[in-house]
C-alpha cells in the first residue's frame, strides 16, 4: 500500500467530515487509506464517522491520550509505506497527495514534506516551514522582533521568512498539520515522542529526520486549508503553558545544558510577559464598563448640579461638588456592579433595578448628610434618570462594536442540553414545542455515566462539563425523574463556573411544578430555575458583595475598631477577603459535602453554630444554599454576624 493518512480528531466533527471528503477525493487513483484516531469526542464524531464513512479505520479513545500518542496509534496499525500525519481542520486538494508521492519519488533524500498551508480567510500561513527553536531563535519570536522583522535572515529565522513562500526548500520543522512521512524512515528514527501531549512534536519528529541524515522539505506545488486553531482551541490560557512546556522537554531532550537552562530562563521570561499582558487584557475587559460608569456618572452630575445652580441662582459649596459628586458617582457604578450590568447580555431590569438600588441609598444618605453639605434632590432625580440613560447607551454601545465582555457574545442562538431518559426527555421536548425554524439545538445527555443506544443520545452526565464547552451549551434542563436534586447540584458543581448557564429542572409530574415559566411561549411549559451558587452571575455577585463590603469595613475601621473583640484577626479577615483567599458566607463544612460546587472558605457560616445539628441536617442546609443562592441571605447572616467578626 502506497499511503496511509492518520488523522486525529478531538471534538471538531464538522471539520473532519470535510477533511474526510478532501482526503477521499485526494486518495483516488491512490492505493491507500484512512486511520482516524478519536480522543473521546462527545460531539458525534465517532458517530458521523460509522454513518457516514464505514470505509475508514477507526480506533476510538476512550479518553483524550494526547496527539503524540493516538497519532502512534494510527501509525503501528497503518500499512502504507508513507504515512501522512493530517489534522482534521484541514482541507487538501484533489492532487496534494499524487504531488507529494511524486516529489517523494523523485528526491530519495526526503525523509519528510510539508505543504503551503492558507488559513480559512486565504492567508498563508508561515508555520508552513519553520526552523529550529533554538535560544536565540526562541527570543526573537518571544519578544516580538521576529513579527516586526519577518524577512530578516537573523530576526526571521523561526518561520524562515527570508525564504519564499513559492519555492521549495529544505527547512529544518515541518507542521504537523500535514507531515508526510516515509514510513522506514519512522521505523529508523521512532516515532513521535510521547512526553509531549501536544505542540512540541512535530518539532522534536522533524529534528530526528534531519539527525537521522534525511532532509525535511518545504513543497510550495500545492495548497491546503488549515483552519489553524480550531482543534487546539489557540485562545485558551493553557495553551500558552502546554507549548511552552512542550518548547521545555525539546530543549532538555536535544539542547547542551547550557542552552537548557538559557532556553528556560526565556521560557520563564515568555510566560510572565504573556501572563502580564494577559492579566492587563483581562483586566481592561473586565473594568473598562465601570471605570466608563463613574467618569461619566461623575462628569453628567456635575454638568446637572452646574446648570442647576445657574438657572435657580443657588450655589452649593465648592467642596460638597468635590466631595460629593463623586460619591453619588460611585455609588450608581457599584450598585449597577452588583446587578451584574457591566456583563452581557443586556437585561433592562437589572440596569433599572441597579438604578433604583443606588438612587435609594442615595436619598438615605442625603437624609443624613446636614443641611450645609445637601445637594438638591432635584439633581439627585435627574442624575438618576441620566445615570440609567447613560447605562443604557454605554452597554448597547459595546454590544454594536463588540468591545470588552460583548466581545463574540450572541444572545440570538441557544443551545440545550436536556439531562435523563429517553422517555423524559422526549416529553421535555414536547412540553417545550420548539419549532423546525427555531433557532434553537437540542442535545440528549443520558443520565448514566455507562448507557445502552448511544446513537439516541450525545453524550452522558459525566461529560456534562466538556460538552457545555465544546457545543457551547447556554441551557441546562435536568429531568428530576431521572436525576436526584443531590446528584444535579453535584452534576453543576463540575461545570466551569465562568461559563454563564442557565440550570433548570423540570419535574416529573406538573402538579410538583415549582418555580417560573419557562423562556418558550408554551403556557404548559414550567421548570424550577436553579439559581445555583456557581452560576457567572451569582460567582459574580458574591464576589462583588465581599469586595464592597470589605472596602466600607476599611472606610469605617477606626470606627469598627472599637466594636470589634479582635481589632487584629477582624482586619485579617478583612484583607483576606478583599484578596479572594475567603468569602464573607461559606458552607459549614462535614464529611457528606466534599462534592459541593467550591466556594472559598467563609469567614461566617450559613449554619448556626450555636445549634447543634447533625451532618444529614447540615449537608441539606449546605445543598440548599448551593442550589437556590440568595444575596439577600448573605446580607443577613452578614449583617448578624458582623459584631463577631
Amino acid at each position: 500500500m502506497e499511503l496511509s493518512v492518520i488523522i486525529v480528531n478531538y471534538n471538531v466533527k464538522h471539520f473532519l467530515e470535510q477533511c474526510l471528503i478532501s482526503a477521499k477525493k485526494a486518495l483516488e487513483g491512490i492505493e491507500g487509506e484512512i486511520i482516524v484516531v478519536d480522543n473521546n469526542s462527545v460531539d458525534g464524531s465517532v458517530n458521523l464517522i460509522n454513518k457516514k464513512f464505514s470505509d475508514v479505520v477507526l480506533i476510538a479513545n476512550k479518553k483524550n491520550t494526547g496527539f503524540s500518542v493516538a497519532n502512534n496509534q494510527g501509525i503501528k496499525i497503518a500499512r502504507g509505506n508513507n504515512i501522512l500525519l493530517l489534522n482534521p481542520d484541514t482541507v487538501i486538494q484533489e492532487d496534494t497527495l499524487r504531488k507529494c508521492l511524486e516529489f517523494f519519488d523523485k528526491n530519495e533524500d526526503a525523509g519528510a514534506l510539508g505543504v503551503k498551508m492558507y488559513d480559512g480567510n486565504g492567508r498563508f500561513l508561515p508555520e508552513s516551514k519553520r526552523g529550529l527553536p533554538t535560544p536565540s531563535v526562541a527570543f526573537y519570536k518571544i519578544f516580538g522582533l521576529a513579527s516586526l522583522f519577518p524577512n530578516s535572515k537573523t530576526f526571521g529565522k523561526y518561520h524562515l521568512g527570508y525564504l519564499s513562500e513559492n519555492e521549495n526548500h529544505k527547512v529544518d520543522v515541518l507542521s504537523g498539520a500535514f507531515m508526510m512521512i516515509r514510513k522506514k524512515v519512522l521505523n529508523e528514527v521512532g516515532l513521535l515522542d510521547e512526553t509531549f501531549f501536544m505542540y512540541g512534536e512535530d518539532i522534536d519528529l522533524s529534528y530526528r529526520i534531519k539527525k537521522g541524515g534525511y532532509e525535511n522539505y518545504y513543497f510550495s506545488k500545492t495548497n491546503i486549508i488549515h483552519y489553524k486553531g480550531e482543534s487546539t482551541k489557540k485562545s485558551s490560557v493553557n495553551y500558552v503553558f502546554v507549548f511552552y512546556k512542550a518548547m521545555v522537554i525539546f530543549a532538555e531532550k536535544h539542547f547542551s545544558k547550557q542552552h537548557v537552562k538559557t532556553f528556560s530562563k526565556l521560557i520563564n521570561i515568555a510566560i510572565y510577559f504573556r501572563a502580564t499582558i494577559a492579566v492587563v487584557q483581562r483586566v481592561l475587559k473586565r473594568w473598562i464598563l465601570p471605570i466608563m460608569d463613574f467618569i461619566f456618572f461623575s462628569g453628567f452630575i456635575f454638568g446637572i448640579s452646574t446648570l442647576y445652580q445657574n438657572f435657580s441662582g443657588i450655589s452649593f459649596p465648592e467642596e460638597t461638588i468635590k466631595l460629593i459628586i463623586p460619591i453619588y458617582a460611585l455609588i450608581w457604578t457599584i450598585c449597577n456592579s452588583i446587578f451584574g450590568n457591566q456583563n452581557p447580555p443586556i437585561k433592562y431590569s437589572n440596569l433599572i433595578k441597579g438604578n433604583l438600588v443606588g438612587l435609594i441609598i442615595i436619598l438615605s444618605l442625603y437624609a443624613l448628610l446636614p443641611k450645609t453639605i445637601q445637594f438638591s434632590r432635584a439633581i439627585i432625580l435627574g442624575s438618576s434618570v441620566i445615570c440609567l440613560l447613560i447605562s443604557l447607551f454605554t452597554r448597547s454601545t459595546f454590544k454594536v462594536l463588540k468591545i470588552g465582555l460583548f466581545k463574540g457574545f450572541t444572545d440570538l442562538h441557544k443551545n440545550i442540553a436536556l439531562v435523563g431518559s429517553l422517555e423524559e426527555i422526549s416529553r421535555t421536548e414536547k412540553l417545550m414545542l420548539i419549532d423546525s425554524d427555531s433557532s434553537t439545538n437540542i442535545f440528549k445527555i443520558s443520565s448514566e455515566k455507562s448507557f445502552e443506544n448511544q446513537e439516541n443520545y450525545h453524550g452522558n452526565i459525566s461529560q456534562l462539563n466538556e460538552f457545555i464547552n465544546i457545543n457551547k451549551i447556554t441551557e441546562v434542563i435536568f429531568c428530576a425523574k431521572d436525576i436526584s436534586a443531590q446528584n444535579i447540584i453535584y452534576s453543576m458543581a463540575v461545570v466551569n463556573s465562568k461559563k454563564n448557564i442557565d440550570f433548570k429542572i423540570i419535574p416529573e409530574k406538573t402538579q410538583f411544578i415549582i418555580g417560573s415559566q419557562s423562556i418558550y411561549t408554551n403556557e404548559t411549559y414550567f421548570t424550577t430555575e436553579l439559581n445555583h451558587i456557581n452560576s457567572l452571575e451569582n460567582t459574580r455577585k458574591k464576589r462583588n458583595f465581599d469586595i464592597y463590603t470589605a472596602l466600607i469595613l476599611i472606610i469605617f475601621s477606626p470606627i469598627f475598631g472599637i466594636i470589634f473583640k479582635n481589632y487584629l484577626k477582624a482586619l485579617k479577615n478583612i484583607k483576606g477577603v478583599l484578596l479572594g483567599e475567603k468569602t464573607w458566607i461559606g458552607y459549614e463544612y462535614s464529611i457528606l459535602n466534599s462534592k459541593l460546587p467550591k466556594i472559598k472558605l467563609g469567614v461566617f457560616s450559613i449554619v448556626d453554630k450555636e445549634k447543634n445539628m447533625q451532618e444529614e441536617i447540615i449537608d441539606k442546609i449546605n445543598i440548599i444554599y448551593a442550589k437556590d443562592y440568595n444575596l439577600l441571605l448573605d446580607s443577613k447572616i452578614f449583617l448578624k454576624n458582623i459584631f463577631k467578626l
